[in-house]
């Protein structure tokens, strides 16, 4: 194609319109049912026809452009959910948005813009009838965030494409074209609560907070600060000197993120080892001024003295996570050897709280090779399980890898070079896409990911860059003329 062909495209403003509609749905993982609603309404406003399954996946289907009928059907692929970082109650909290120049962010939480800012652009699509293209399903997904339940469950004739433009891309200038493959599996450790020591003690909160946290995938490697691990130091540092008895814990906010903040309550006997606990604030903020100075400066701890509380999780449960914390993969466990700068495995242990009856711990395995990922998961659930914990397994999805050569991704880059005037890399990312349930479940399917510069999704400081919205927007309404 020469720049010549380049096809009608519409004010990039009526992408932003839907954003800004969908930023006032809550849409956390596991509750999408409003933005489903808003979905199919959106259908029905323009006389197309949809469907929506039991996990409210919803699928809109329209015609093509007239004299393209004979078009292979393109499928258009993005997730409804959103990571809820910074919100008090996602179930009613909406996401405020704010433009700082070329940038677009939000006002204390995550934004929202993966995958709000792809399922914006397909709407758009759907609105505009002189955009060119061929039969057209824009197929929306339930919970890709936290489990891929909506995709996993597609049923088989839910689509009739086996062409994929997926716009759940965070690289602006690549074509994602490979996926690690994840397990995230959720470990309850036995934690019942018991009454609290008597006698002369001293009771003490311990909050960090302030550190960029980020995506479990994209992120792990650049030597961030866990709230885990960080919470896990303080404990460690206390436990092994005094007696201590925990009576709270609630560390990290979502499953796919790296935990950025934790509050702890604890108890400890009067005089020395009071004083022993009030010391540790400023010991550990050199520490962390020291070893994150570059990659996370801004993680603080602070620790106060609170009310006494009537209960304490059971001393041997409190021994038996910290056992197994220290004994978690936290972060790279390999290094890929093919893909330069990458990791090949990773884990993530997001989450740590008390739930009355049991201390659950969430981690997130990712790696391009499906059998690593499932020893390292293996090896997480034996140390869960020699603490007393039973393990269970919420999602696992396959690696996905397309071929770089194949003539629809050769094409898509022809897009990027005509509209754009510059070709983007081919790369495989290590977090995890829909694409790998969906070339199993539906042989023969070709899956191209773009996006627009999305950085720190899954975090208080998500944002997105606008002028690629722009450019993303041109090369997705190109691609679809050139496909027809």
């Amino acid at each position: 194609m020469d720049k010549q062909r380049i096809v009608y495209c519409p004010p990039v403003d009526r992408v932003m319109s839907i954003f800004k509609k969908l930023n006032a749905i809550p849409r956390p993982s596991h509750h999408e049912e409003k933005v489903a609603d808003f979905l199919c309404q959106y259908a029905q406003s323009l006389g197309l026809e949809y469907q929506r399954d039991t996990q409210n996946c919803v699928i809109i289907r329209k015609p093509a452009t007239p004299g393209h009928e004979d078009a292979d059907p393109i499928v258009v692929l993005n997730h409804m959910d959103m990571v809820c970082v910074g919100m008090d109650n996602p179930l009613v909290d909406t996401v405020k948005p704010k433009v700082d120049g070329d940038w677009m962010t939000a006002e204390g939480t995550s934004l929202g813009a993966d995958n709000g800012v792809g399922l914006s652009m397909a709407l758009a699509m759907l609105a505009d009838d002189a955009i060119v293209h061929g039969p057209i399903e824009v197929m929306t997904t339930t919970n890709e965030e936290d489990g891929m339940t909506g995709a996993e469950a597609l049923a088989p004739d839910f689509i009739k494409g086996r062409k994929v433009v997926n716009l759940d891309s965070e690289d602006y200038d690549t074509i994602t074209t490979g996926a690690a493959g994840a397990l995230l599996q959720q470990h309850r450790l036995p934690a019942p609560l018991v009454e609290a020591p008597q006698g002369k003690r001293r009771w003490f909160k311990i909050t960090i907070t302030g550190g960029k946290g980020g995506h479990s995938g994209v992120d792990i490697a650049k030597g961030r600060a866990s709230a885990v691990t960080m919470a896990w130091a303080v404990l460690a540092a206390i436990y092994n000197e005094y007696d201590i008895e925990l009576a709270r814990i609630d560390i990290g906010e979502a499953n796919a993120s790296i935990a950025s903040k934790a509050v702890l309550v604890i108890t400890v006997p009067s005089g020395e080892p009071a004083e022993y606990v009030k010391a540790q604030e400023e010991s550990f903020n050199q520490w962390v001024s020291e070893e994150y100075r570059e990659t996370d400066p801004d993680v603080r701890c602070s620790i106060e003295k609170v009310n006494p509380m009537d209960e304490v999780i059971e001393h041997e449960a409190f021994h038996q996570l910290m056992t197994c914390l220290e004994n978690l993969p936290q972060g790279v466990v390999k290094m890929s050897e093919t893909i330069e700068g990458t990791p090949e495995t990773s884990n993530n242990v997001g989450r740590v709280y008390h739930d009355g009856e049991n201390i659950v711990v969430t981690t997130h395995t990712r790696s391009f090779i499906n059998d690593e990922m499932e020893a390292v998961a293996a090896d997480i659930a034996n140390v869960m399980a020699e603490g007393g914990a039973d393990s269970q397994t919420l999602m696992m999805a396959p690696a996905w890898q397309e071929d770089a050569e194949s003539p629809f991704i050769k094409l898509t880059s022809d897009v990027f070079d005509d509209v754009l005037g510059w070709r983007p890399r081919m790369v495989a990312m290590h977090f995890v896409l829909e694409a790998g349930y969906l070339v199993q479940k539906f042989p023969g399917m070709q899956i191209a990911s773009i996006g627009p510069r999305i950085v720190e999704p899954h975090s208080t400081s998500e944002r997105v860059q606008l002028s690629t919205i722009d450019d993303i927007w041109k090369v997705f309404i190109n691609l679809l003329a050139r496909l027809a």
